[in-house]
């Protein structure tokens, strides 16, 4: 029996107002700061509608800061140049006209034209790929988690940090995070994605960890266990056959601490 093909599905991130943000992030911050004025569009102005590029560039080259509408076709990787970070809002759109790519080889999720058709706007999640909804959830209870892993070591400091530095020892032998959960998330085209999810759990963990009294030492601790824990959300598909990467999952989900790590669906 012949196998249906997937759609291909082209997205866009805009910032939380609806408008797309540069596509050259430190162009765009250059000429900021000499007085002048990026020209952007509003998505949620035009749902449902054809837009034109408003001040088209070079076919494709970057050559102002907006040039062209910028897609991908690897939600995984939509994070990747989004200037003001998360939150984002994103859309599904239709590219219309003349396509093109900066490099195939180098970015074949990506696709650059100067007209498309704002076809609807999706879920947030989308963007951190199909795990994403997974990811926003840890990443919501982390201040919450991060507060009373702070607890927990203030309760009983000594037991705790040999039991934290066992695990960090176990996490920097076996590179769980640095390697195993970054290289699958190349492979899968989740690069983006984790980057971000990294960042975001890192500041949610150690702002929270800072605020419940906690040492640097500490709130470093803190913010690498949050850290393996958002990736072995994202990457839960991908670190799981075979004894020893179950072991990997487990240390990245918190294996070995006290405060049980969230299930993952």
């Amino acid at each position: 029996m012949a196998h249906s093909i997937r759609p291909v599905v082209h997205y866009i991130a805009t910032r939380p107002d609806g408008t797309v943000p540069p596509t050259d992030i430190y162009l765009a911050r250059y000429l900021r700061a000499q007085g002048e004025t990026i020209s952007t569009v509003n998505l949620v102005d035009h749902l449902g509608q054809v837009v034109d590029h408003p001040t088209p560039g070079q076919k494709w080259y970057t050559d102002r800061p907006f040039g062209y509408f910028h897609m991908y076709t690897r939600p995984g990787e939509i994070l990747e140049r989004v200037e003001d970070g998360w939150p984002i809002r994103l859309f599904v759109v239709e590219p219309l006209g003349e396509t093109g790519n900066w490099a195939t080889a180098y970015s074949p999720y990506w696709l650059l034209s100067h007209q498309i058709r704002v076809v609807e706007e999706t879920d947030a999640w989308k963007a951190f790929g199909h795990r994403g909804a997974q990811v926003l959830a840890e990443l919501a209870q982390l201040p919450d988690l991060a507060r009373q892993w702070a607890t927990d070591w203030a309760a009983d400091p000594e037991s705790t940090r040999r039991m934290y530095t066992a695990w960090e020892k176990r996490v920097d032998h076996t590179r769980a995070l640095t390697s195993w959960a970054f290289c699958r998330a190349q492979y899968s085209r989740r690069e983006a994605a984790l980057q971000a999810a990294n960042q975001l759990a890192g500041d949610a963990a150690g702002q929270a960890a800072t605020a419940a009294g906690a040492d640097s030492h500490t709130v470093a601790l803190i913010q690498l266990r949050a850290r393996c824990l958002v990736a072995g959300q994202l990457m839960f598909d991908r670190i799981r056959d075979g004894e020893y990467e179950q072991s990997i999952r487990g240390l990245l989900l918190g294996a070995g601490l006290d405060t049980p790590a969230a299930v993952a669906a």
